[in-house]
């Protein structure tokens, strides 16, 4: 028999689950829920692959700043170009922590702080790596986050039962 013949009926796809889902987290998916699916492994290899890009980040300035050396461009020039790096990093390390802890509000200033962000990605990177550590980077909110939805949802559930239409009106007082 050919493949063709040997092919059973196409099956119905599963029924999404009821209630809410987690939200899955860049390189860590929904591992983080249970703590399963080689979540370990992934958070040592985030850590690990963020601070050699910020490794890789730093010696590719290193040879940034030589150029500007060459350039007999000034120690003012030099010396501001560290210091801009250096605030940048320092701002973008704050932004991303507190990122990881809280989702920035709709009005909030985030949206200007790319541009210094971009600038100052390896104290981003440096973020990131540190904490992986802890947790998967964003783990926290997002727990919390379901955790209370599971119980908002469970709760709505439980209020649901036996047939709206059944039910006695309310009396008027």
């Amino acid at each position: 028999m050919s493949d063709e013949q040997q092919q059973t009926p196409a099956e119905t796809p599963p029924a999404p689950p009821a209630g809410p889902q987690p939200e899955p987290i860049p390189f860590f998916g929904t591992t983080w829920v249970e703590r399963d699916g080689g979540y370990a492994v992934r958070r040592v290899a985030a850590g690990v692959g963020s601070l050699v890009a910020a490794f890789a980040a730093a010696y590719l300035l290193r040879f940034a700043y030589e150029g500007l050396e060459i350039g007999n461009v000034g120690p003012v020039l030099s010396i501001a170009v560290v210091v801009l790096f250096a605030i940048a990093s320092a701002i973008a390390f704050l932004k991303t922590w507190e990122s990881f802890g809280r989702r920035p509000a709709p009005s909030s200033d985030e949206a200007s702080l790319k541009g210094l962000k971009m600038i100052g990605f390896i104290g981003s990177l440096i973020a990131y790596f540190l904490r992986c550590f802890q947790e998967a980077p964003g783990e926290k909110l997002r727990r919390t986050e379901y955790e209370r939805a599971v119980v908002e949802y469970e709760r709505r559930r439980r209020s649901r039962t036996g047939n709206p239409a059944a039910r006695r009106p309310k009396r008027k007082k």
